[in-house]
């Protein structure tokens, strides 16, 4: 069995892995590159294989780094199944919609066709297949199962069986406990695993002072009577803030103020969140049952039309907008920064990972002067941000999950990291199991 590491393998992004096995060729995810122009402009390179010859698909979840070009390999000829989670697809529906229309801007940026059209997502949608956790499916020789990865709504650890072998693909692992998601599942015996190493490097702060720093953060902003910017992911970050903020303000620990979910996307997303209840941690199962309507609180209002969301810009009163994209590298949160980041009494909430040459990682790392649009912006706005509500484990859980396989042959390969990310977790993990993990290179080959 031979695997080829196509992305994800020099960065964070990009995710895709062939794997070749007894005249079988199947692809696990095939994301796109995000980040600065360099990374970007991978997305329109030829691809390492001809996508009529793929098999199939096995997604871990819905995020773009992981599903972005499935509708280029189905305009490129990619005829087969899609297998992931039913959250997964449905998510995937409305993210890749939404992707579309922004490659379109990208292309005409970066001098390329656009990558894929409607109907190559309609094409790509069409061909998914899903399943439950724990229920494995065969294709040929090969079964597949999907195990609870405590990321997003849905995500998945890809568990392979092949020729006699287990090989998992990690996909990305959350940061349990999380609101609304079950913990991330263990493993106990695997020949090969391939796992994510975003956070390879770092530690987050305590998970249960993600709530009280954000009850501070808004107290503090709302005492000036400034804005809070929270740029957002649509879907996991949204939902867990907005669930978060519901307690806070059920509780009495935060005076009301308007709250804005200035997004579509992340309106759908949180639409799809509600239909997949059973995929929910127990607390959040609780509350369902009691009729608790976390993503319906008086405070929270839906601006759906860019009307109602430049009227946000319009009225200086102290609220707060969630919008995305997550990493303000475009979409609605851009509009904002425009406006509020150089007014002093504005504060910046970053609660998500910022990939290098963004304009959200610019901000978090200090930048005084930002071009946004073209235009140039003075950040007087107070930048702040909560690193616990990452939704990737960070170093210590990443080691502790892989500790746990003591079965199998257990070599351990990473990807899914900037470099030192990977470099300090290899490191940590070898102390931990005496393992050396290989970190592969952009098109290189492991044999299993």
């Amino acid at each position: 069995m031979k695997i080829s590491f196509f992305g994800a393998t020099e960065g964070v992004t990009g995710s895709n892995y062939l794997v070749e096995t007894g005249g079988v060729k199947f692809l696990v995810d095939c994301g796109l590159f995000q980040g600065d122009r360099e990374e970007r402009e991978k997305n329109w390179e030829k691809l390492p294989y001809d996508p009529s010859e793929i098999d199939f698909i096995v997604v871990t979840h819905s995020h773009i780094d992981h599903i972005g070009r499935l509708p280029y390999l189905a305009r490129m000829g990619f005829s087969g199944k899609i297998y992931s989670t039913e959250p997964t697809h449905e998510f995937a529906k409305i993210f890749l919609e939404d992707t579309t229309h922004l490659l379109k801007n990208e292309a005409e940026n970066l001098g390329h066709e656009p990558l894929f059209e409607n109907e190559d997502v309609s094409k790509a949608v069409g061909l998914f297949e899903t399943t439950g956790y724990h229920q494995e499916v065969s294709v040929g020789e090969i079964g597949i199962e999907f195990l609870d990865a405590g990321h997003i709504l849905g995500s998945a650890i890809v568990k392979l069986t092949i020729e006699g072998k287990t090989v998992i693909f990690s996909g990305d692992l959350g940061n349990p406990p999380v609101p609304l998601l079950r913990d991330t599942e263990f493993i106990d015996s695997a020949d090969a695993v391939i796992m994510e190493s975003t956070y390879g490097d770092r530690l987050h702060h305590p998970a249960d002072q993600r709530k009280i720093e954000l009850e501070k953060f808004i107290e503090e902003a709302a005492a000036r009577k400034g804005t809070i910017l929270m740029p957002s992911f649509a879907m996991e970050r949204t939902q867990e803030v907005l669930y978060e903020l519901s307690e806070l303000f059920a509780s009495g620990k935060l005076d009301s103020i308007p709250v804005y979910l200035d997004s579509p996307l992340a309106i759908k997303a949180t639409e799809i969140y509600e239909k997949f209840p059973e995929y929910y941690d127990r607390e959040a199962t609780d509350l369902v049952k009691k009729h608790v309507d976390f993503f319906g609180f008086k405070e929270l209002k839906f601006t759906e039309t860019s009307q109602e969301s430049m009227g946000l810009d319009r009225d200086m009163a102290s609220k707060i907008i969630i919008a995305g994209s997550g990493m303000s590298n475009g979409g609605r949160i851009v509009h904002h920064e425009k406006i509020y980041l150089p007014i002093p009494s504005t504060m910046l909430l970053v609660v998500g990972f910022q990939v290098n040459g963004t304009l959200g990682r610019r901000l978090i790392e200090g930048e005084k002067e930002v071009k946004i649009d073209g235009k140039e912006i003075f950040v007087k706005a107070q930048i702040e941000s909560i690193d616990s509500y990452s939704a990737h484990a960070d170093q210590t859980k990443l080691v502790e999950w892989v500790a746990k396989i003591t079965g199998g042959e257990r070599k351990i390969i990473l990807t899914h990291g900037e470099q030192k990310a990977k470099e300090t977790l290899s490191g940590k993990i070898k102390e931990a199991t005496n393992i050396d993990p290989l970190i592969p290179a952009s098109g290189e080959v492991i044999e299993i």
